[in-house]
């Protein structure tokens, strides 16, 4: 784990694991956890001796917690930043979640800038709250709730997300784990980024995608229902749906040994 600066002068968390690898994946992860959600993910990207470029979002994980800066924008220009110090190229770029739509946000602004290929999981895309393109996204009041409890008891926030992000019963252990990764943020960064999160809309950037697209999306998906990937394939030039039929929101271990199959042969097509 170092330190990266983003435009701003920000401190962003950043693991690069086997740099001298060739094929570089980079993984963005969601709200309100960090990128240790991709432990499964980057067990078996090592064994196959990929680069595996990963870091927190500003103001959650290890990454410097800043008053302001959490909007979309500036979000991508982290990612970009990034990439531009660490010199990468042709990378096969993967968000979940709020990462997602900041991939997609960044797919638009920097015009598909040294990415190869794009996986998005569970995004939440076109935006998370109803709008007249999503119309199955929250309403204002129910991100405004989370908000809320991130004042009041965030730990129980975190628990009571965690409830509705897996379709299938992993035990006390897992979740617990799954809560300590969420928690591992700050405050200010859960709710900065909630408040994007409410605010912002990536539909229009969907169509300036140019590279080959994998949605991967859980049907039983209760936090970005799934109808959010059939708007995003049908946006997407060149894009194609996975679906997990028995997966909710975390995909990436409910159907974990599959998700990282349909990952790796993705990758390397």
């Amino acid at each position: 784990m170092f330190y990266l600066k983003s435009s701003d002068n920000t401190n962003l968390a950043v693991e690069d694991i086997n740099p001298h690898c060739q094929k570089t994946v980079v993984l963005v992860h969601g709200w309100p956890i960090c990128q240790d959600m991709y432990e499964y993910q980057k067990n078996v990207l090592n064994d196959r001796r990929y680069r595996i470029i990963s870091y927190d979002i500003r103001g959650l994980g290890k990454s410097q917690v800043t008053g302001s800066g959490y909007d979309y924008d500036q979000l991508a220009t982290d990612l970009h930043c990034i990439l531009n110090i660490l010199n990468v190229y042709n990378v096969t770029l993967v968000g979940f979640s709020m990462g997602g739509a900041i991939c997609v946000r960044y797919m638009s602004k920097y015009n598909n800038e040294r990415v190869n290929k794009l996986v998005l999981i569970g995004a939440a895309a076109p935006s998370f709250t109803c709008t007249v393109h999503n119309p199955d996204g929250k309403t204002i009041d129910e991100v405004n709730h989370l908000i809320e409890q991130c004042y009041i008891n965030r730990p129980k926030l975190v628990y009571d997300f965690g409830q509705d992000v897996f379709a299938l019963n992993h035990g006390n252990e897992f979740m617990n784990w799954f809560s300590s990764i969420c928690l591992t943020g700050s405050g200010i960064g859960t709710i900065r980024t909630a408040v994007s999160l409410r605010d912002e809309d990536v539909y229009q950037d969907l169509f300036n995608i140019k590279v080959r697209t994998l949605i991967m999306h859980g049907v039983l998906d209760k936090i970005c229902p799934f109808s959010f990937a059939l708007i995003m394939h049908e946006c997407i030039e060149n894009s194609c749906l996975c679906k997990f039929e028995y997966s909710g929101h975390g995909i990436f271990y409910d159907e974990l040994k599959r998700f990282n199959q349909v990952l790796i042969d993705f990758i390397e097509q």
